[in-house]
């Protein structure tokens, strides 16, 4: 039924969108001067069509499911429900909901079984009441659109204020989304600092968060030390930076400088290609190519090389980075005006002079910039090491050694049983949140170093 919907909403925004277009016609075609355009009096009908029904549907599809599940849990029998926790009552709803899908495991209780005859019931209503009330606003408001239609209406103004409205709720819808994601971080993370010392958190260098989360679990007491697993991520960092960094300013000098245009042409859409392949593709890379050649390689040397080390991790995610860097240098070296090339070479300088002394220097601002946003990303990749790196956590620099990362540990402590009353799962939230402002801070410097190094050309 949803699909119907949107077609009926489709369906209105076209009609409305021709009415109004002939309308107008019809009247200018009678000699009297339009104030505006046909095409925006079409326009105004197809957005005050378009809008507030879309709105409709939208929170019709959020809250239908809520409004539906309520309804069936107050038509359950007497005493189903009662005495049973939040979970219990999720698992009854949820055992309700498959039966009501088709999905039906053993000999289910009458009761349920009514119950998932009243689920399909509404849903199937629900779905029709959104139909006729699509229809029924979508004509509504195309019937008001249409008797807007007349020489002196400014449909023109009322397509941009529409517009202009649409541009401030996106804004301000993005704006609340980061408010959400940054307080529900600092909510969570503030009730892991009530479990675990704030200092034992930033300062500690043991991490092993296995906790018991049942009375008859065995496991550890648990530590909490975040310093382990953030050098873990620098390393990672570090070495895909090592690698990343001069390959892409390299490649993106030769392709603005000496590149011809037809090996500019297919060297650029391939840089392009590789900044396109999944992050789960690399990893697969990694794991799979370039860890088995390291411990081949370290094995003929004698060396001592964990299965999952923080040389193959980084490694690919280096490669990953070498596009976003080369691009970044390569719209830098762009933007310096053709002038300081030309004097450069006017005055004697070779090409190389010219690149070192004059482009490079100028251009420094968003190369730096690009290079500090590919280490945000690096700091912040998730695929790549989940897949490559280790899960142990340990004080250690070598890129020979396993270690894990921020976001790994953020992936293991989130998979399994999610309870949110643990320092377990709570310390998720405690490394996001510090992983958030490392981030926060790089995008920050990369910002201030672009706005008070950038020069402007005439």
């Amino acid at each position: 039924m949803t699909l119907l919907a949107f077609v009926i909403l489709l369906a209105a925004v076209v009609i409305g969108y021709v009415m109004n277009l002939r309308a107008a016609r019809a009247i200018r075609d009678g000699g009297t001067r339009m104030h505006s355009l046909e095409g925006f009096h079409g326009g105004y009908a197809a957005l005050m069509t378009l809008v507030p029904t879309f709105f409709l549907i939208i929170v019709w599809l959020l809250f239908q499911d809520t409004v539906i599940t309520a309804i069936v849990k107050a038509g359950l029998p007497a005493g189903v429900l009662g005495g049973k926790g939040t979970g219990e009552v999720q698992l009854i709803m949820s055992e309700i909901r498959s039966i009501a899908g088709g999905r039906i495991f053993g000999t289910p209780e009458d009761w349920k079984l009514e119950a998932a005859e009243h689920l399909v019931a509404l849903r199937e209503l629900s779905g029709w009441l959104l139909v006729a009330v699509t229809a029924a606003l979508a004509s509504a408001m195309m019937y008001i659109s249409r008797r807007t239609v007349a020489a002196e209406f400014r449909a023109r103004q009322g397509v941009e204020r529409i517009l202009h409205g649409l541009m401030v709720s996106c804004a301000v819808v993005a704006i609340f989304v980061t408010i959400g994601i940054v307080a529900s971080l600092l909510f969570e993370t503030i009730r892991f600092f009530q479990m675990v010392p704030f200092w034992d958190f930033v300062l500690g260098t043991n991490w092993e968060p296995q906790i018991p989360i049942r009375e008859d679990q065995v496991a550890a007491e648990g530590a909490f030390g975040m310093l382990p697993v953030f050098l873990g991520t620098l390393v990672i960092a570090f070495i895909a930076m090592f690698i990343a960094t001069p390959i892409g300013l390299l490649s993106a000098v030769y392709l603005h400088e000496f590149a011809s245009r037809r090996v500019r042409g297919v060297v650029k859409p391939v840089l392009e290609v590789l900044a396109g392949v999944p992050t789960v593709v690399y990893g697969f890379f990694a794991i799979l190519v370039i860890a088995p050649a390291i411990r081949s390689f370290g094995d003929n040397f004698g060396l001592p090389i964990a299965p999952n080390t923080a040389l193959a991790a980084g490694s690919v995610m280096g490669i990953m980075l070498i596009p976003f860097i080369s691009s970044f240098a390569d719209d830098a070296l762009g933007a310096v005006p053709r002038s300081l090339r030309d004097g450069s070479l006017a005055v004697g300088a070779t090409q190389a002079e010219t690149i070192s002394k004059v482009l490079f220097p100028a251009a420094i601002p968003g190369i730096v910039g690009g290079i500090l946003l590919a280490v945000s990303r690096a700091i912040g990749e998730t695929m790549i090491v989940v897949m490559a790196a280790g899960l142990i956590a340990k004080m250690t620099i070598n890129p020979l050694d396993s270690v894990t990362t921020v976001t790994v540990q953020i992936v293991t402590l989130l998979i399994g049983d999610t309870a949110f009353d643990s320092p377990k799962t709570l310390a998720a939230f405690a490394l996001g949140m510090v992983l958030f402002l490392m981030t926060l801070c790089i995008n920050i410097l990369a910002l201030r170093i672009v706005r008070k190094y950038r020069e402007i050309y005439d």
